[in-house]
């Protein structure tokens, strides 16, 4: 069952939280919509400007409907994930996406304000929920690529602001995590004090982390084990962090570096182990299945686990 995504956020809020999965392949998409049907986990599906560049949104779109037909009993919501103005009025036009994000945090306060105001006013005219962005993520992923020097924290203030003046639904800030691999850098972790003045501001408000993958360091040593060459250093949020900020008002968890983090260990070691073999369905199927470990892990984190029923 396809939802608006602000529905699954009501009756979340404090309780627990919805995972925001990026897809980019059949795999990703057939992994988290079956585990979401056996753990009965209301999710959202999210699409960003690279994946619908890569496989086109007519083909990701089209990944998405057969697995909702495959598993019928998900409830989801379908989002693009850090889009601009282009992409967002393809989605609302498309009439099959039930959320949208508009991503003007670089620009200063008033034009973040004027550019989400006018996706709002359209995605509300059509019962499609918009997620803004207040402050900015360091990290690099897809095409976003910010230095630390150039990250900011969210202005709790400007969050109070903001939300009246634009009407969102939701909105993502900076409060410590960061795209990609490499978080928190300098062993810093989520500022709480700034999550804490949010909620009393805007209280019973939907608040967003993006950057917010665990990184299993495992992971990131079987993967250099096997060729890779990333950074001793990569570290993600921890769990109890995400538990605490749940508490906070955190109602969306966006998860993609994990995702990669799996398809690459399962690919390097497959091929790595298997001289002169070629045939790539074979790690696919390995992905899928473990996708579902991971997946299952993620949901019983966020206590969107057993959820579903209560958007029925």
């Amino acid at each position: 069952m396809k939802v608006n995504a602000n529905k699954l956020f009501e009756k979340a809020y404090g309780s627990f939280c919805i995972p925001a999965i990026n897809i980019s392949n059949p795999e990703q998409v057939h992994g988290l919509f079956a585990t979401a049907q056996k753990m009965e986990a209301p999710i959202i599906v999210q699409t960003t400007p690279a994946a619908r560049e890569y496989a086109h949104p007519l083909m990701l779109l089209s990944y998405i409907n057969a697995a909702a037909q495959l598993y019928p009993d998900v409830v989801y919501a379908v989002h693009v994930d850090h889009g601009y103005e282009a992409h967002i009025y393809d989605a609302i036009n498309s009439n099959e996406y039930t959320s949208v994000m508009i991503d003007a945090s670089h620009d200063t306060l008033e034009k973040n304000i004027e550019r989400t105001k006018a996706i709002v006013s359209l995605a509300h005219s059509k019962d499609i929920s918009v997620e803004a962005e207040l402050g900015v993520l360091s990290g690099k992923e897809d095409d976003i690529d910010i230095n630390d020097e150039n990250a900011l924290y969210t202005d709790p203030a400007e969050v109070e602001y903001f939300v009246k003046q634009t009407h969102c639904d939701c909105l993502a800030v900076a409060v410590g995590t960061s795209h990609g691999v490499y978080k928190f850098s300098g062993g810093r972790g989520l500022r709480f004090d700034l999550l804490e003045d949010i909620q009393r501001r805007v209280p019973n408000f939907p608040i967003v982390l993006h950057g917010a993958s665990t990184i299993d360091q495992n992971e990131v040593s079987r993967i250099n084990a096997a060729g890779g060459g990333l950074q001793d250093n990569a570290k993600g949020i921890t769990e109890a962090e995400i538990k605490k900020a749940i508490t906070h008002g955190v109602c969306k968890l966006n998860i993609a570096t994990d995702l990669r983090l799996l398809w690459t260990r399962i690919f390097r070691e497959y091929f790595r182990d298997h001289n002169g073999e070629w045939d790539h369905l074979i790690p696919g199927k390995q992905y899928m299945e473990e996708l579902e470990v991971l997946l299952a892990k993620k949901f019983e984190l966020l206590g969107n686990a057993g959820k579903a029923h209560l958007y029925k």
